[in-house]
Parts: structure tokens; sequence; C-alpha cells
């Protein structure tokens, strides 16, 4: 019976060790931290990804842990629409998005495998492309080893060496809050080189995010800065900051991978942001990774050459990393002239165009 390695216990490590399990693959999951948690972070599902979870029969279970997003688009910092997206035309051309706690999905990633496969607390010091894995507790030998071990990943040593990573000019806060009053839908509002977004969980908190031009590595800035920045804003941003909590806050300088020239090499893959990092700009992150998790066991079943996955997933993930970093630029525009000139191009971009623009990321299927 073939053996994959797979190093890193995220989405992408996860969804790799659930489809390769379900093709009969024995699989070892090395994951650094002692446990798998992922605390104060929402996440988007497109239709894409929900497809790809489908075909490894977890859509459904997916989908009831989620909520459908409702009504969505661009605002600005004082409530007027910028752009509002074509929910129904993308639900009847692709499928329903959903949102979803990151936790939970894990948590449905991980009671589909059998409790032995995950090995939590042990770090991963080497890689070689034989299938060896040296780390914390030993080495381990695998005929596939995955690097799913993120944008600072080892693993990607052994396939193209040190490669340097992007700062895209801005940082991130992510909290999840119970609000006042139930919101359902995504939106994003965007001001001059900042923005605040938020969208509905399922249990009736909502996950916010928000984002800001600023050097990288500055410390600082909690809850205090996020109201500070964005507490004169439209409602209801001003209420789901009042509700929030210090200790929900997590602070995040924003990067992404230059193009890599291969994502294997030998015995050896890349999956999500160790082989893609990408700004959170498309709400593709996660769904980039649950693709390539299903293609990799596709591929590493039927096809003992593994540059076929990197032929099938390289130019589709390095487009939508080029295409959520322009979306970036132009999002976080801070000169009045530009922010002004751009909010007038978007209010006279149809809302069909929107959902048509999608189809080069959405229209995608296993």
């Amino acid at each position: 019976m073939a053996k994959a390695i797979i190093v890193g216990g995220g989405i992408g490590g996860l969804t790799t060790a659930v489809a390769l399990t379900r093709r009969g693959w024995t699989v070892e999951v090395l994951e650094r931290a002692p446990e798998i948690s992922e605390v104060g972070a929402g996440i988007s599902l497109w239709p894409n990804a929900l497809r790809a979870l489908d075909a490894i029969g977890l859509g459904d279970q997916v989908r009831a842990r989620a909520i459908e997003e409702g009504s969505s688009g661009i605002r600005d910092s004082s409530g007027r629409w910028l752009s509002r997206m074509d929910v129904e035309g993308i639900r009847a051309r692709y499928g329903s998005p959903i949102m979803m706690h990151r936790a939970d999905l894990l948590d449905i990633l991980l009671a589909a495998l059998p409790e032995a496969v995950l090995r939590a607390g042990v770090a991963v010091t080497e890689v070689r492309t034989d299938g060896t894995v040296v780390h914390s507790a030993g080495t381990s030998t695998g005929d596939l080893v995955v690097g799913a071990d993120g944008i600072r990943s080892v693993v990607r040593r052994a396939v193209c060496g040190d490669v340097t990573l992007r700062y895209s000019g801005y940082t991130a806060w992510r909290l999840v809050t119970t609000p006042a009053e139930p919101i359902n839908g995504l939106g994003e509002t965007w001001g001059r080189g900042e923005r605040f977004g938020l969208g509905g969980l399922s249990d009736g908190r909502v996950y916010c995010f928000a984002v800001a031009n600023m050097a990288e590595g500055r410390p600082g800035g909690g809850l205090a800065e996020l109201r500070r920045r964005f507490g004169s804003w439209h409602e209801p941003i001003p209420s789901l900051l009042a509700s929030a909590d210090e200790s929900a806050v997590l602070k995040h300088d924003l990067y992404d991978l230059p193009d890599l020239k291969t994502y294997v090499a030998d015995r050896i893959a890349l999956v999500g942001d160790a082989a893609h990092a990408m700004t959170p700009n498309l709400g593709q992150g996660a769904c980039q990774a649950i693709e390539d998790a299903v293609i990799l066991a596709w591929v590493a079943t039927e096809d003992a050459d593994l540059a076929r996955y990197d032929r099938e997933r390289r130019p589709r993930t390095q487009m939508i990393v080029a295409r959520s970093r322009r979306i970036g630029t132009i999002a976080q525009l801070s000169s009045p002239p530009l922010v002004a000139l751009r909010n007038a191009a978007l209010r006279l971009v149809p809302t069909s165009a929107q959902a048509k623009s999608l189809a080069p990321v959405l229209d995608w299927t296993c």
C-alpha cells in the first residue's frame, strides 16, 4: 500500500490526507503545533472549492455547518454602495458560495481521518526528494511527501530552494464577534488605504477583517487601533467593533509568493500556501488548497509522474495569485484623486459583468 507523509495539518494538509486515504493510501500527517486549532477566523468557500469537497464526499457536511452568503458588495466609508455583487447570478451560473468558521471545517476534515493519521507536536527540519522526512520525533519515509506547511514552508526548500516572500504593503486584522443584531451576507467597505469586511456565520456570530497600508513588521495595533481607524465608518462596523473582545483580535502582515518554477521534485509535491500563497482579496487561498488536494490525490494514484500535478495546478493557481494581488493594489489605493476615480469606475460596472469576470476562478471542475 502506498504511503504519503504530509507536512502540515491545516486545511490543505488535512484535505490532502482525506483525499489520499479515500484512494487507499496510508497517510501520516506531521503537524508542528501541539494541537489542531484555528481561532478567530472565518472562511468563505466558493463553488469551485465545494465541488472539490463533493469529490471526496465532504461537501454536504461542510454545507451543513455553514451559511449561504446573502447580499454582498462594496461600500464606501459612509455606507454608499460602490458595487453590488450579483449573488443570484453567481448562484445560477456557478453554485452557492458559503461562509463558515475555519474551526468547523478543520473539525470535519479531522473527523474524516483515522485517529492515528495525525501526529501533532512534530516539527519537520529536513525533507529529501527520495521521500525521507527528518523531524523532531525521528524520521519518516513515504512514496509521496506533501508540503502543506504554509507560506514559510520547510518542504519548499527541497523543491526550489529559498524563496523571498513579497510583502503586500498592508496588514490585516481578523476577529469573530457576536453582534446585538444578526447579520447575513458578506461585504466590504473601501476607504483610502483601508478596508473593512464582514461575513455572517451560521451560529449568529460575525467574522470581521480589516486591512490597512502600513510598514512591514509594525508592532501593536489591536482593538484600540481598529476602533480608531474604523469607528466612524458606517454601521454595523462601529457596533461590531464595540462588541468585540481584545483577545479575539489577530493581526498579521500579508504576503504572497512569487511564481515558483515548479511545485514538484521527484517524490515531493507542494499544496496550498507552500506552493502559491496569495493575498486574501479573492477569498481563494483555502479554496485553491482544497483543489490542490483533490487533484494531487488523483494524480498520485493514477500517474506515477507528479509533473502532471504541476501542469494541472501551477498555471491556474499562479493566475489567481496575480489576480488577487491586482485587486489588492486597487482596493488599497490611498491617493484621494485615485480613490475618487476608482469609486466612480466601480459604480459604472454592471453587476452582470462581475459574475462573468469570475468565470476563470469559479468555473472549475475536478
